[in-house]
């Protein structure tokens, strides 16, 4: 059984292929990635994390919407915070790091990713892995004195290439189904 998300399928924990072992070389390569994508976005390193992308990248964040427990499975609709393909990610990278009209991230937001909980499987797929992680993110903006938080399970599709891992899917799961943050111009 799997579950579909603004047109991504995850596939459920009990349909996954095998589960890559914890500390296992292609498990601590994977948690590397993650941690290295996790400081270049903190640090603005985009560019870089652009790099990071594979060229048939999906990356969505459906908005969650509230239901009653019989409607678990549909807590998810088709509507997006983030609709994204690798054209449209490179016009956003392009338009935050060389122009000077990206007023939503001008100052630029201080921001901490922590990623934990992470877990590998194979798939069908020679060097792709699912990788499901949660994301804890701290924000900050001009001269607020709070910190705004969000949290996020992310389901990923990684793929190995000659230059190492790139980021082919994600689908983030927001906690939240009203975003407490304005301006919502940053990378989950």
């Amino acid at each position: 059984m799997s579950l579909t998300v603004a047109t991504s399928t995850l596939t459920r924990e009990e349909d996954r292929r095998e589960e890559v072992a914890y500390g296992s070389p292609v498990h601590n390569s994977i948690m590397g990635f993650l941690i290295k994508e996790a400081r270049l976005l903190d640090h603005r390193q985009l560019k870089a994390w652009g790099d990071l992308l594979a060229e048939d990248l999906i990356y969505k964040a459906p908005v969650r919407i509230t239901r009653r427990v019989q409607g678990f499975a549909d807590e998810f609709g088709t509507m997006g915070h983030f609709d994204d393909d690798y054209n449209s990610m490179m016009v956003r990278l392009t338009r935050l790091t060389t122009t000077d009209n990206a007023w939503s991230e001008d100052p630029a937001s201080r921001v901490r990713r922590f990623i934990t909980n992470v877990t590998v499987w194979e798939t069908d797929q020679p060097d792709e892995y699912e990788v499901l992680s949660y994301l804890f993110l701290t924000r900050n903006r001009a001269e607020a004195r709070d910190y705004k938080q969000l949290s996020a399970e992310r389901h990923d599709r990684l793929r190995m290439t000659k230059d190492g891992f790139r980021l082919a899917r994600r689908s983030i799961l927001l906690d939240q189904v009203v975003l407490g943050m304005p301006n919502f111009a940053i990378f989950l």
